[in-house]
């Protein structure tokens, strides 16, 4: 039977020395210190006041953000044609093309220069559209798909891919189709290797890389962009 007098002896926080007890004068807080429970709910008072504030109309602190409206007149060559705009600081290239000039043909698929849908010729090297800001392009030659075709005949490299089924879903087609352009550019007859370290940019989610490869090699043994 247990020893009541005992046990309440070891209940005792006095006289257990395996015990380190906090000594009570640590507990208080001295003028400079505040308690997590004082802080929140001094932050929800001041928020519950500003709150107050704006629903009686009296004029608060506003936090200072960028005019997200604030606009740039800018100049592009876009597929052989003069473009003057007036376009928003914060618009994307691929934005003012697909919103502002209806050129709908480049994609936007990842958003963040991942996939290369949206890749287009900016003074004939190939861009990701979608991180390039359209002021940035003030003055530039934008190429699209949409200016590949010559007087409704496909470019030798839209004709190659159709020949090799190199669309699927077609999504990705745009941007493969300009930075294969830009490679038949520079080298006209590559090889596959060649193709696939150029394309190694533009991403397939249909995973149809051989067709694609295959069909810039025979554009490129067709004579390229002549």
């Amino acid at each position: 039977m247990r020893d009541k007098k005992k046990q309440g002896n070891l209940l005792d926080k006095g006289n257990d020395p395996a015990v380190k007890y906090a000594d009570p004068k640590d507990q208080i807080l001295n003028d400079k210190q505040q308690s997590r429970r004082d802080f929140l709910e001094g932050s929800g008072a001041a928020v519950a006041a500003g709150a107050g504030i704006s629903a009686f109309g009296i004029p608060s602190a506003k936090a200072q953000s960028a005019n997200s409206s604030a606009t740039t007149a800018i100049n592009l060559t876009v597929n052989g044609t003069r473009q003057m705009l007036e376009v928003q600081d914060r618009w994307t290239l691929a934005e003012v093309l697909r919103d502002q000039l209806d050129l709908t043909g480049t994609k936007i698929g990842c958003n963040r220069s991942e996939c290369g849908a949206c890749t287009v010729l900016m003074n004939g090297q190939p861009v990701y559209a979608c991180s390039q800001l359209a002021v940035w392009a003030d003055g530039a030659e934008i190429r699209t798909v949409e200016g590949l075709a010559t007087n409704g005949e496909l470019s030798p490299v839209q004709r190659a891919f159709v020949a090799n089924n190199g669309p699927q879903c077609g999504f990705c087609t745009p941007g493969q189709l300009m930075t294969a352009t830009a490679l038949l550019q520079t080298n006209p007859s590559p090889s596959s290797e060649e193709v696939k370290e150029a394309l190694v940019g533009n991403l397939c989610r249909c995973s149809n890389y051989n067709a694609i490869v295959e069909a810039v090699v025979m554009a490129g043994e067709e004579g390229g962009l002549a």
